[in-house]
């Protein structure tokens, strides 16, 4: 109360209040219908004393209003502000909020297809974009103050990753750095990193959700909640969260066998009634199908709802039975109104285009108040089911996991179907990380008091693995960074080689590994502490005892060599002599369970392959089967014959014989022992050991029995103070190689690339060379590739359609790893051209091996695609959009994606291929516009 404050205390007060008007906060809190939360304020007020900021925070708690502080503060200053963001959907969508709140003058947007008013104060951009201009030393860079990186745990992604610390490293030092990221473990880390390559840096971490979330289990009619007693309601307070004991009960009653007829009580079959209360009991657990959870959250009040599925055709699939089920979740008016605003958001698509992309189906499923979201839609369907969903004219939307990727889709629910997901490539369960990144959308902040997430059953759904990543709120932040071809070129051009090494070093990938060698080292420090101690221990008055000890060790060392030799000689004369038998030879098995006389049936040696191909697999050598004495047929293994074996007779086996038979083995097993019962096998004679007569073992023990300490009386209790010192020095120096491996290990990577760049002529030391100029300009995944074929004039003389052709190579990658069909090519120049540049693919990888650059560790080439070679080719031939489709075998939205990515490449072939005695950049550009028409040319979003 104001009334109990001193003078001073009002004073002071005052004071505050009017220092805090005067701070650029202030008027950015009015421009908000809601107060801002502590760690909102507290990132702003860090910002505002000009400190970089990390802010940490869970999906939709309203991190991006620190970001949209930084662009506050730029235009306050008269600087400039780039915001990035991770994907091209999620530029348009802060585009278009920013342009809301200050105006199109204001802002600009550049997305590799999209370029809007790129002058402007305000550019929101993907990262790329911004990797770009700082190699290019754009002059949009002049003036810049703030930089905003949203979704900034994306440097994660191995694929991309790497382009998120290049932005971090090369940013200019006068730019403030804003990033913004998902709840992660490691967040002072990161921020430490931050700090050491940005300068000040704040880290907020906030762990509370703005909207509490439940999480249940959907099995048959029942939803079960998760925890018993759940007072954080998914946060992290003090109370312990048990798992639903009912959930478990379910869990174990579905787990336990059902009625198996071999099951017995009393000696007779289970009664009836029995399996009958079983039978009832598992009849309340099933899958609900899709329309029928939809169904029992809209009577729940629980729509809308997102429901992940991690397949597209699964997405579609839903839908349909949606709309057989007769599902309808909107009433007239709002029919109207998705009517109104599809129709209006579609007008641009030609007619003819519609059907194509099964545009009424999806109205259909729309107006219903039912969509798919998925990257295989057209970019324009996409942006609409976003703009309905919001809107609240969308009520159950069938997704798959890229839609949990930042983009503002808030629903009331979540639901998943399965906890598995492919991940390219294999089914992997999904981690604690995805689990929270994709029940992050659920519970929409100042709408819904609650959110919710459901996890629908699945035979074999364990409670508590559930339970782990639904408590489980963070994941650690691990760098993807790899330097390229490209990087190379870039640094050695702008900072010499020295001085990009030493860059490189600065990376959060070379920083963690740098801080995962401290614990390693301080391991070594004790190593070398205890080492110090057995040195003593092992100290004689008569002698030099480690020497000694050598000498013993090596003796130790001389001997178990000798013996795995002859072994291993013994194991080879042993399958020699199997290889020499034949049917009806009768053998003496020495040692094994079935030792003892034998006839032999089949030698069990391959007729052919042998390497995991079909039929019986001979890894260890002849696998004889035979007829022992005692009327077993058996498959015996090398083991059985730790020495050489020979036939002791001949026999014949009846062509009438059958090993099945119990008869047949009785008579020949009879006729075995008749005929070979008598005989008594050698005994090998084992043979003299190798030890006795090696030089080197008489050497080491004269030298033994001559050591001074020799003779001493302590000399074992010596000796076991001299192996153990022996261990320890082992475990140290496996330590220290694994310290060697760990630094430096991008600076070695990126000495290899500079190693193959100066050998194709790319860099001469510093310098680097006009083909190293080109391939500065080619931004990708095949870069090198693309700057030899430009060297080669592998393109030259290609019409427009051909080189589209040709550069969709370097860009596509088959969703399937391995067709079994080869793609269909254009022919003629483009099909020569296509298998040159494989050829030149096979010369570089080639080298690379030679310059040990590892494709598995990411660097390097990988072999091109020719998967889209010819819808590329087609549609840059001016076909319709139906014919490339139904040729191609491929989503409307995946032919979108690739043919912008296509259209990208080849503005950087436009730009880098040579302006005189060339016609690649003259149809490079003419590529552009044959593939920039229809579909592609009217999806906003690429």
């Amino acid at each position: 109360m104001t009334e109990d404050l001193t003078p001073a205390e009002a004073y002071a007060a005052a004071l505050a209040r009017n220092a805090e008007r005067a701070t650029a906060l202030a008027p950015f809190r009015e421009m908000y219908d809601f107060d801002l939360d502590p760690f909102q304020i507290e990132a702003c007020k860090a910002l505002e004393a000009g400190k970089g900021v990390l802010v940490a925070a869970p999906t939709g708690s309203g991190k991006t209003i620190v970001g949209e502080f930084a662009v506050h503060l730029a235009l306050t200053q008269g600087r400039k502000c780039f915001y990035t963001t991770p994907i091209k959907a999620l530029s348009n969508q802060k585009y278009a909020d920013l342009v809301k709140r200050y105006g199109a003058d204001k802002v600009g947007l550049l997305t590799g297809d999209n370029s809007v008013n790129g002058d402007a104060p305000i550019v929101v951009m993907t990262t790329e974009v911004l990797r770009n201009m700082l190699y290019a030393g754009s002059q949009a860079l002049s003036g810049l103050g703030y930089v905003v990186m949203d979704e900034v745990h994306y440097l994660s992604d191995r694929f991309r990753g790497a382009v998120w610390e290049e932005v971090i490293i090369h940013l200019p030092e006068s730019v403030t750095l804003v990033s913004l990221s998902a709840t992660v473990s490691n967040a002072e880390e990161f921020g430490d990193w931050l700090d050491t390559v940005r300068g000040d840096t704040e880290v907020i971490v906030s762990e509370s959700r703005p909207v509490p979330l439940w999480q249940h289990v959907l099995a048959g009619r029942r939803m079960y909640d998760l925890f018993e007693e759940e007072t954080d309601h998914g946060g992290r307070g003090a109370s312990r969260r048990e798992v639903n004991p009912d959930l478990l009960r379910l869990a174990r009653t579905e787990n336990t066998r059902t009625y198996n007829p071999r099951d017995r009580r009393r000696g007779k079959m289970v009664r009836e009634a029995d399996r009958e209360r079983e039978r009832r009991q598992r009849s309340r657990i099933w899958t609900p199908g899709r329309p029928e959870v939809i169904d029992r959250l809209d009577a729940e009040g629980l729509l809308p709802a997102i429901t992940f599925i991690f397949s597209r055709a699964g997405c579609e699939a839903a839908v349909q039975q949606c709309l057989y089920a007769g599902l309808r979740l909107n009433d007239d008016e709002a029919r109207q109104r998705v009517r109104e605003i599809v129709e209006e958001r579609t007008s641009s698509i030609p007619a003819e285009d519609l059907h194509v992309l099964g545009y009424y189906e999806w109205l259909e499923a729309l107006e219903r108040g039912i969509a798919a979201h998925h990257a295989g839609m057209l970019p324009t369907f996409k942006e609409v089911v976003e703009e309905l969903f919001v809107r609240g004219l969308v009520k159950a939307v069938f997704a798959t996991e890229t839609l949990a990727l930042g983009i503002n889709m808030p629903a009331r629910s979540v639901v998943l179907e399965k906890l598995v997901k492919w991940n390219g490539e294999q089914h992997a369960d999904i981690t604690p990380g995805e689990y929270t990144q994709l029940t992050g959308r659920a519970g929409r902040r100042g709408i819904d008091v609650e959110g919710h997430a459901v996890v629908l059953w699945q035979r074999g759904l364990d409670p508590g693995h559930l339970a782990g990543l639904a408590g489980t709120r963070t994941y650690p932040l691990r760098s993807s960074f790899k330097p390229s071809y490209n990087m190379a070129v870039n640094l050695v051009d702008q900072f010499g080689r020295h001085r990009s090494r030493e860059l490189l070093e600065t990376s959060f990938a070379q920083f963690q590994a740098d801080r995962s060698v401290v614990g390693i080292s301080r391991q070594v420090q004790k190593n070398e502490e205890g080492l110090e101690g057995y040195r003593e221990g092992m100290t004689c008055h008569l002698g030099d005892f480690e020497e000694y000890a050598l000498l013993r060790r090596d003796l130790k060392d001389r001997e178990t060599e000798l013996a795995k030799q002859g072994a291993a000689q013994r194991r080879a004369q042993a399958a020699s002599s199997l290889e020499k038998l034949k049917p009806g030879d009768v053998i003496h098995v020495p040692t094994g369970k079935f030792a003892g006389l034998a006839l032999v049936l089949d030698p069990g040696i391959p007729a052919g392959r042998t390497n995991g191909h079909r039929g019986f697999e001979h890894h260890d050598g002849p696998r004889p089967l035979v007829l022992t004495a005692e009327r077993q047929v058996k498959r015996l293994a090398s083991i059985d014959f730790p020495v050489p074996v020979e036939a002791l007779e001949r026999m014949r086996i009846p062509k009438s014989f059958n090993p099945r038979s119990p008869q047949s083995r009785r008579d020949l097993a009879s006729a075995l022992r008749s005929k070979a019962g008598h005989i008594n096998p050698d005994r090998h004679r084992k043979n003299r050991s190798a030890a006795a007569d090696d030089r080197e073992i008489a050497r080491l023990r004269t030298a033994i029995r001559a050591h001074p300490c020799h003779g001493c009386d302590e000399r074992e209790d010596h000796a076991r103070w001299a192996e153990r010192y022996h261990r320890l020095q082992r475990d140290t120096r496996q330590l220290e190689r694994r310290i060697e491996g760990r630094t430096n290990t991008i600076a070695r990577t990126f000495d290899r690339i500079v190693a193959l760049l100066t050998e194709l002529d790319y860099l001469r030391g510093d310098e680097v060379t006009d083909n190293g100029k080109r391939l500065a300009r080619l931004y990708g995944e095949l870069d090198l590739l693309a700057s030899e074929c430009l060297r080669d004039r592998v393109w030259e003389g290609l019409t427009p359609p051909e080189l589209a052709a040709c550069v969709s190579a370097l860009v596509y990658e088959s969703r399937q790893a391995d067709d079994a069909v080869a793609p269909k090519l254009p022919t003629g120049n483009a099909k020569a051209a296509l298998g040159e540049m494989v050829r030149i693919w096979g010369r570089l990888d080639a080298l690379e091996e030679e310059f040990k650059i590892n494709q598995a560790e990411g660097v390097g080439q990988r072999e091109p695609d020719l998967g889209f070679a010819w819808a590329a080719y087609q549609w840059a031939s001016d076909k319709s959009l139906d014919q490339v489709l139904r040729e191609a075998e491929m989503p409307a939205g995946d032919f979108v994606r690739w043919c912008k990515q296509v259209i990208d490449v080849l503005g950087q072939i436009a730009a880098a291929a040579p302006k005189e005695n060339s016609t690649v950049a003259k149809n490079a550009r003419k590529a552009v516009d044959s593939l920039l028409r229809g579909v592609v040319a009217y999806s906003s979003v690429g």
